[in-house]
Order: C-alpha cells, then structure tokens, then sequence
C-alpha cells in the first residue's frame, strides 16, 4: 500500500468515526476496496451501535451503501 492510500484509509476511518484510533483495528475489522477502507460487521458488532452511515457491512439493520441513496427519510 503506497503512502498515499494509507493517509486516505486514516482519513476515511478517521471521518467514519473519530474516536477510535486506526490502532484499536483488529485483523477482520476492515478491508480495502480501491482507495477506500471498508469496515465489516465485525468492526461494527464491537463499535457498539450503529453510526448510521449506511454502511456496507452494517449488522443493525441500517440500509446499506448500495440502497441508502433509494431510501426515503
């Protein structure tokens, strides 16, 4: 990974939520897709609650990223 995609994946995670550290990643917690860090349901389930994004993985029944645009508030 060039150092450029590692400063985007700091602050891509950083954006999705600032108080926790890039260090608190377990192995499973997160993978790359492009020049994007995508979290699983695993990183979310420890996280706590949902962060209502619409995350990809999300496990709290949040729409995800493919249908979040389609749906109504």
């Amino acid at each position: 990974m060039s150092e450029e995609e590692k400063l985007q994946a700091r602050a891509s995670s950083a954006a999705h939520d600032p108080a926790q550290p890039l260090s608190d990643l377990l192995p499973g917690d997160s993978y790359m897709e492009g020049p994007y860090l995508v979290f699983t349901a695993q990183y979310h389930l420890r996280r706590g609650s949902c962060c209502h994004s619409g995350c990809r993985h999300c496990p709290y029944g949040e729409a995800n990223a493919e249908s979040a645009g389609d749906a109504s508030l």
